[in-house]
């Protein structure tokens, strides 16, 4: 399991099969800190999109934000055919963040982009219209247990009032959750759930301090209004349909529904500092690496104040619609194979995993490209993920003699692949080298 972000409730196979399939998906991050861009008050601000809380800016001042948010740029169908052509198949936007300002247009609470900005309409609504014509799973992100606009959140994490505004709000032991959950949480889930259409996935973050009771109401509300609604275990409790693990590896195959998430670049939300992204085939070996141990991928941009995707963008959505479009079958509607992969150098350690939970700018990806292997199958194929090996020759300890192999082809170079089983596994060579992107595959068909 996933450790602490494992959730226990399992869903019906009719309703999760479909992400197990699809595999991958496009996070996005998009609100008021989308506009201040990394900056305050003439300064690069601390806390990236969480800076209203680092900074303890007043609502009010965090407020005047909007009046210049104007994404005259935005377009839905751009973003939805950006993610489709990149081979991404469903997507998850931010509703609502931690600052409280909503992205759509809500009418328990005016606090959002229709009546505070000169943009003056509903984003989601077009998102929406968008995914369904283009066939594009929909999942609307909500942060759950944070809200530094209404007077009624308290945290507890990482200590009593760790992560509320108590700036304009001091007193934690004032608080009422449930007002909140009541007054704000649920009417605007019935806005999400009613107003754009069929939603996939309903994505919470944060639950902090939400009761197993609230968790229990909020679930039996969004599967009463939409009842093949995926929801993931940030609604906190165990009362999630599958696990979300952020901005880090796991160590384990999990056969379960799991999902990680992760940026590309520093930030979630847009942030003009932020001017080094990871390469293509770097996300690249984290997808596979997920895959390999039974696990989605939700890869993150933050679109800017115009409503357009940053260019340090395009380099790894091109990247990975190439690399999709040669080995998409190792990654779509497969599952992991007997292990999850092993190391070119068998007396190279794998780097531990950190299992404590970290918030906002927090990065426990592996930097280096260790030159290793991961598994995939589905059927009679089993997947080799031949991931930064520069040898054409090498021996795969996970394969066994009594393997029954028919062929090996690599998917995405005409090279010819000759091989032997023995007593110590696989030996694989290739004809010539693979240069044109240092992760490939090689499909093993396996005898009936």
């Amino acid at each position: 399991m996933i450790g602490m972000y494992a959730a226990a409730q399992s869903a019906p196979d009719q309703r999760i099969q479909w992400l197990k399939n699809d595999r991958l998906g496009l996070f996005l991050h998009w609100g008021l800190y989308s506009e201040a861009a990394g900056d305050w008050k003439g300064r690069k601000a601390q806390g990236a999109d969480h800076f209203m809380m680092r900074e303890r800016i007043p609502l009010k001042e965090y407020a005047k934000i909007a009046k210049t948010f104007n994404p005259v740029d935005y377009s839905a169908m751009e973003w939805v055919r950006a993610a489709k052509h990149t081979g991404l198949k469903y997507i998850v936007i931010t509703t609502k963040h931690h600052d409280g300002f909503s992205m759509f247009d809500s009418k328990c609470s005016d606090y959002d982009i229709v009546d505070c900005t000169p943009f003056a309409k509903d984003p989601m609504a077009d998102l929406a219209e968008a995914c369904h014509k283009e066939g594009i799973k929909l999942g609307f992100y909500y942060s759950l247990g944070r809200d530094w606009e209404d007077p009624d959140v308290p945290t507890n994490w990482p200590t009593k009032g760790g992560r509320s505004n108590t700036w304009d709000y001091p007193d934690e032991d004032a608080k009422d959750l449930s007002a909140y959950i009541e007054r704000k949480v649920k009417p605007q889930l019935r806005e999400l759930l009613t107003n754009y259409g069929k939603v996939d996935i309903i994505w919470f973050d944060t639950p902090e301090m939400v009761t197993e009771q609230q968790s229990k109401e909020i679930r039996e509300l969004i599967l009463s209004l939409q009842p093949e609604c995926l929801i993931n275990d940030r609604i906190g409790n165990n009362m999630g349909d599958y696990a979300t693990v952020e901005q880090k590896l796991t160590d384990e195959i999990d056969r379960g529904l799991w999902e990680g998430c992760l940026k590309m670049g520093a930030n979630w939300g847009y942030n003009r500092y932020d001017t080094v992204y990871a390469g293509p085939d770097m996300i690249v070996r984290y997808m596979t690496d997920m895959v390999s141990k039974g696990g989605n991928m939700l890869l993150n941009i933050g679109p800017d104040n115009k409503g357009r995707f940053p260019k340090l963008t395009e380099p790894i959505m091109n990247g990975l619609h190439h690399w999709l479009k040669a080995n998409g079958e190792a990654i779509y509607g497969t599952e992991p194979w007997r292990i999850y992969g092993e190391n070119f150098d068998p007396n190279n350690v794998e780097e531990k995993v950190d299992a404590e939970f970290h918030d906002a700018i927090y990065n426990g990806l592996p930097q280096n490209a260790a030159p290793d292997f991961r598994y995939t199958v589905k059927g009679k194929k089993v997947y080799i993920i031949v991931r930064h090996v520069p040898a054409t020759s090498f021996t795969l300890r996970a394969f066994k003699a009594e393997d029954r192999i028919r062929s090996i082809k690599c998917l995405s170079e005409k090279t010819k692949v000759t091989w032997d089983l023995t007593d110590d596994g696989l030996a694989v060579h290739l004809s010539n080298p693979v240069n044109s992107f240092p992760v490939y595959v090689l499909q093993v068909t396996m005898k009936e």
